[in-house]
């Protein structure tokens, strides 16, 4: 974390975006000595400390950010072992590398599963819809829950299915579209998904988010790349080119889709302002659409939000074509 202080407004179970937490470790500047919200429900380090997860305060972080700007992202390495020296852990970080690993299989769930929202179980699922509910099999890779709340929202019903559910099964549950999730990682290190995002495409309407948008890209033949930086946080400019019109986003990943290895007829439908990188992409012919960022996390406060309007639009266009 840049920011200097953590932990000041605690944390609460409201908040969680997924079944578990699956952080590494936590690294920050100062470790607040008091919360001050009224959600807050514990410590950030009693929750840490709960789930067995490592975290360390008292650190430059803002040193190691520049550091990060010339260099690019880095390998760190964090240990409780005083038995070991400087040298064995700067080979532990030497020895570790993101590219070519499946990160994805260890965050998805193990079974299918219906989705309801535990924080609101009398969910109205026709709060944005027209009347009619749309069931939608949405792939964990690693998803958030706001992801399926904000599908809900818009009249859908959710079947969740792990990351290496077949595509069959999922023709099998009759769904009107597929969502395949974000999710850590190298989308290359994961070739049965791509596999799976090519034996679904023209079947039904599909909707990629981060990982999914860049699982997308390589089913319709195109290549994804490693940056340098990647990007995080909530304040990416994003420019519709549809609508014209830019969006503020929030992003986290640290590979891309390469548009020039795209096949003809695919689209470009998002451009990241900060470095021109592709941030969006559809299909018509095959009822594609996908988005590199986080529609819902709602920054701007509600920009992008619309994504899922336009998903729902396509499934509903696919249903009265069959």
């Amino acid at each position: 974390m840049t920011n200097p202080h953590i932990g000041n407004t605690g944390v609460n179970f409201d908040d969680e975006e997924s079944r578990q937490c699956f952080l590494a470790g936590l690294v920050i500047r100062s470790l607040s000595i008091s919360t001050s919200n009224w959600r807050c429900t514990k410590t950030i380090g009693d929750y840490l400390a709960e789930r067995n997860i490592m975290g360390i305060y008292d650190v430059d972080t803002r040193a190691i950010t520049r550091r990060l700007r010339q260099d690019g992202s880095l390998i760190g390495v964090l240990s409780t072992e005083d038995s070991k020296t400087d040298e064995e852990l700067l080979q532990m970080s030497k020895s570790w590398d993101i590219v070519g690993v499946d990160l994805i299989s260890d965050v998805s769930c193990t079974s299918p599963y219906e989705w309801i929202d535990q924080t609101n179980p009398e969910w109205d699922f026709n709060s944005k819809g027209s009347g009619e509910v749309y069931h939608v099999v949405a792939y964990d890779f690693g998803i958030k829950h706001n992801i399926l709340r904000r599908l809900a929202s818009y009249g859908c019903k959710i079947t969740v299915v792990p990351s290496k559910w077949p595509a069959l099964e999922t023709l099998k549950l009759k769904p009107d579209g597929v969502l395949f999730s974000n999710g850590p990682g190298d989308p290359s290190a994961v070739p049965y998904a791509v596999q799976t995002v090519k034996e679904l495409l023209g079947k039904v309407p599909v909707f990629g988010i981060c990982m999914g948008h860049q699982l997308l890209g390589q089913a319709l033949g195109g290549k994804t790349f490693k940056m340098k930086f990647g990007h995080h946080g909530g304040n990416h400019p994003v420019r519709n080119v549809r609508q014209n019109r830019v969006e503020i986003s929030a992003q986290n990943h640290n590979y891309a889709v390469d548009p020039a290895s795209l096949p003809e007829g695919v689209e470009v439908t998002y451009i990241n302002l900060n470095d021109g990188s592709c941030a969006g992409l559809a299909y018509p012919a095959l009822n594609i659409m996908s988005l590199q960022y986080h529609p819902e996390a709602s920054p701007g406060p509600h920009d992008s939000d619309t994504a899922f309007g336009e998903f729902v639009d396509l499934m509903k266009q696919a249903k009265q074509k069959a």
